[in-house]
């Protein structure tokens, strides 16, 4: 390799899927050195978070540290830091610590939670972006039991075995049925006072229907899955407000002590940093080569970018959008430094898939439709082989074995701890 002053240099911020795997394809090649910049010391595989928001992992099963994965790759290193402020002129980022100069700069922040401008509301309904937001409402879930079990009236009691669920997405129904399992079987046995079996678990959806990017046969098969093991599910209802006493739907109150939001997302406000255009929700506008018109020397990739489609339509902000993108702008980083033109990409949808509980779930990949246990076990497998190192995957495996034969859950602690929101 090079030494480091003819070295092309390379930053990456955001070392989830699309910035981890830039960094991969780009790691030891030389004439190349590599900085990645991330806010957290790990990578965390989110499509599991769920499982930690409900007790079915622990966060050290779903997260690696990014030194670990790296570590082979000499020509990187790694910074913790956040971004406050880009040059993209000039080349140059900064953060609390330092200016880092670039030739090329990945941008690859990912997104967070959107309250569609009532972030009065995160109070009172967090997201699930973070490790310490699940954590938070799994303090809250397990709480609420503890609390309700300590009560004498029955109204009271059904506040907080009340449990809402803001958004009909596959976050939304992953969640609501995990917290009916946990309610119906794992919980069933364990308290004197109160009967787990009448906890109420409420999914609310803005649209005509749940999981509304799967085709209408699967969305309504799902919602089938769903309200068979006990959840209310309310369609075309819009929340209105959220306070520690419910959600109003309109003027009508839903009384609940814990409320889960996943309704939204929006990208990390480092796309501003740029001064390019962005779309409506605030993705930063790319060319097919996912590149920026007025800086081709950047690069924006994963939840935050904007990129179509074959179909002109943005691209879903999913993990096999981000591993693909980080591989495709990797390339084309070789490229650019070889002096050749650019290849614009095109994405290799691998299908969607959401589960729903113990052995339900839905699939759905160029046509062919599956639900039930064979979609469920095609989404532990996907999972299972996403998951970065073999520890994470064992355990996860160990795991999710042990629950489907038990119900039982292993992280069912109730822990405090600072959870808010905190996006690039």
């Amino acid at each position: 390799m090079k030494n480091k002053s003819t070295s092309a240099h390379i930053v990456i911020v955001g070392a989830g899927f699309a910035g981890i795997n830039t960094a991969k394809k780009l790691g030891n090649l030389a004439g190349i050195r590599i900085t990645i910049l991330d806010k957290n010391n790990y990578h965390l595989f989110q499509p599991l978070l769920y499982q930690v928001a409900m007790a079915g992992l622990s966060p050290a099963e779903i997260a690696s540290p990014i030194r670990s994965i790296l570590a082979k790759y000499d020509n990187i290193e790694i910074n913790l830091g956040e971004v406050i402020a880009i040059n993209p002129e000039e080349k140059f980022i900064e953060t609390e610590f330092k200016k880092i100069s670039f030739d090329y700069l990945v941008l690859a922040c990912g997104a967070s939670h959107s309250y569609f401008g009532r972030n009065e509301w995160e109070q009172f309904a967090p997201g699930m972006k973070t490790i310490e937001q699940a954590t938070e409402i799994r303090r809250r879930v397990l709480t609420a039991f503890e609390i309700a079990e300590q009560l004498d009236s029955e109204k009271d009691q059904e506040k907080y075995l009340t449990f809402i669920v803001v958004g009909g997405g596959p976050t939304g129904v992953e969640l609501s049925g995990s917290l009916c399992e946990i309610a119906y079987h794992t919980l069933n046995n364990e308290f004197k006072k109160i009967d787990p079996k009448k906890t109420k678990v409420i999914l609310i959806e803005a649209g005509q229907r749940i999981l509304a990017s799967f085709s209408e046969t699967l969305s309504n098969k799902a919602k089938e899955d769903l309200e068979q093991i006990g959840a209310t599910i309310i369609l075309n209802k819009r929340v209105d407000k959220i306070s520690a006493d419910g959600v109003w739907l309109g003027e009508t109150l839903i009384p609940a002590k814990t409320v889960i939001w996943a309704a939204g997302v929006q990208p990390s406000k480092t796309g501003k940093y740029l001064n390019t255009p962005l779309d409506s929700v605030g993705r930063v506008i790319v060319e097919d080569s996912l590149n920026i018109k007025k800086y081709p020397y950047i690069f924006v990739i994963g939840d935050q970018s904007h990129c179509k489609d074959k179909f002109n339509k943005p691209l879903p902000g999913l993990a096999p959008v981000a591993i693909q993108q980080g591989i495709h702008t990797a390339k084309n980083i070789c490229r650019a430094l070889n002096k050749k033109d650019l290849l614009p990409f095109i994405y290799f949808d691998k299908g969607t898939m959401a589960t729903i509980g113990k052995g339900r779930a839905i699939s759905e990949y160029s046509g062919i439709k599956m639900r039930g246990k064979i979609a469920w076990l095609a989404w532990l497998f996907v999972h299972i082989l996403y998951l970065i190192g073999f520890r994470n995957k064992f355990f996860v495996l160990c795991q999710w074995i042990w629950s489907y034969l038990t119900f039982g859950r292993g992280a069912r602690l109730i822990t405090k701890q600072d959870w808010r929101s905190n996006s690039d």
